[in-house]
């Protein structure tokens, strides 16, 4: 017997050694960002906190007189870690649970509005089932199911994101993008009750399907991800490009699976709807009515971030807008002119990019961004160049306050999300 193990041996246990540390730092960083999104939340309760105090205080003691306050039903203070339950169920996550708790409604009215709850026809149907699945499984109400359902979900698609890089471009870059993407601003969905996370997960799992050529799970997985949110379409593009080029090297009718499956989860929540709520394009109607969805083709985006710089103080929704804006610009010119990827997840950045970019009403957000995941790559690619090394502790630093910001932010309903 030899006494050291062959090249190719150790070759393969030094790489497993690489990735295992990778995971490691990986999981780290998204311990400590779903730390920063606690303390974002835990800050919009302390403030609620201190309302919910005055408000008693004045109903006691400045219109009943001198009472015991713990005498006096409704007006004592909610606990913290209800409020901060409120926050990570806010903004979509509200319409969310009620899809959870009480369906989709048989009926919507005409010129329906966002104050009434038939609008929740507007939000894809896969995630509140698959919260209601969990909720089954786990105790502790629905709220707690959608919740660590999205924990899970975000830590299982930060390692999917790590291993499509480390097939392109190896471990230490498969380290810093799964870092980047536990960490980014726009993270924070993966703790709140949105779709976000799972559509993150579909659509990664989906374009290392396609990479692997796995072509009947990679349309399964579009399907899933086009019932999950409308922007999940743009896995229809990757799946489709995937096919253009696999079709043309291997003369096969195998590749075109992939797009014929994928855009069956969006077309079959549309016939379901429509037979539901006994009406033809109801979601459409919904979304304009309701949602006031007009297109913008861009100029939304851009006139919210040019009035970010001539009036910062006087919209945090323009900050973030514009904070939102000039990333895209940086990332997407990193993928383009830089170090580009695979055309099946440049197609998909660039369908979910303009669909970020079309409406007239919420534009450029860092939880959209966030969703063309692929950009992520191509920086930490960029980043891992000698040159930049030593701008990355600068911009960990960066992203956990920012992360720490915007998730207070939202919770006090400062930015429109």
């Amino acid at each position: 017997m030899p006494d050291s193990a062959s090249p190719d041996t150790a070759a393969v246990l030094n790489q497993r050694s690489l990735w295992v540390t990778a995971l490691w730092h990986a999981g780290v960083a998204y311990l400590i960002s779903r730390l920063c999104v606690m303390v974002g939340a835990a800050i919009v309760a302390a403030e609620l906190r201190a309302d919910d105090n005055k408000i008693r205080e004045r109903l006691v003691w400045g219109f009943v007189g001198k009472v015991d306050p713990q005498t006096r039903p409704g007006v004592l203070p909610r606990s913290a870690g209800s409020m901060i339950l409120d926050v990570l169920t806010s903004w979509d996550g509200a319409w969310y649970m009620r899809i959870v708790r009480y369906g989709y409604p048989s009926f919507v009215p005409p010129n329906i509005t966002y104050d009434e709850p038939q609008a929740r026809v507007a939000f894809f149907p896969t995630y509140p089932h698959l919260v209601r699945y969990v909720d089954w499984i786990l105790p502790g109400g629905d709220t707690f199911a959608a919740l660590v359902l999205n924990l899970l979900l975000g830590a299982a698609f930060i390692v999917l994101v790590g291993l499509l890089t480390r097939s392109w471009f190896g471990d230490l870059v498969a380290q810093r993008v799964m870092v980047l993407c536990a960490i980014f601003p726009g993270s924070f969905v993966l703790s709140f009750a949105y779709s976000e996370a799972l559509l993150l997960t579909l659509s990664a799992t989906c374009l290392l399907l396609l990479d692997r050529e796995r072509w009947l799970w990679a349309g399964i997985t579009a399907m899933l991800a086009t019932a999950t949110r409308p922007n999940g379409v743009a896995l229809i593009a990757a799946c489709l490009v995937a096919a253009v080029m696999a079709g043309r090297a291997k003369k096969s009718w195998r590749p075109w699976i992939a797009p014929l499956l994928s855009p069956l989860g969006f077309l079959g929540y549309q016939l379901w709807i429509n037979h539901h709520a006994d009406e033809i394009g109801v979601w459409f109607r919904v979304q304009g009515e309701a949602w006031k969805e007009g297109a913008s083709f861009g100029f939304t985006a851009i006139r919210r971030t040019l009035e970010a710089f001539t009036q910062p103080l006087s919209s945090p929704t323009d900050l973030v807008t514009a904070a939102s804006f000039v990333c895209m610009l940086l990332f997407a010119w990193i993928m383009w002119k830089r170090h580009r990827l695979p055309l099946p997840a440049m197609a998909y950045t660039a369908v979910i990019l303009i669909l970020m970019l079309l409406p007239a009403t919420v534009t450029a957000r860092p939880r959209f961004l966030f969703t063309a995941f692929p950009l992520f790559i191509s920086l930490a690619v960029w980043l891992s160049d000698s040159k930049r090394r030593e701008w990355w502790p600068y911009i960990v630093g960066m992203f956990l306050a920012g992360l720490t910001a915007l998730t207070a932010l939202y919770g006090v309903y400062g930015a429109i999300p």
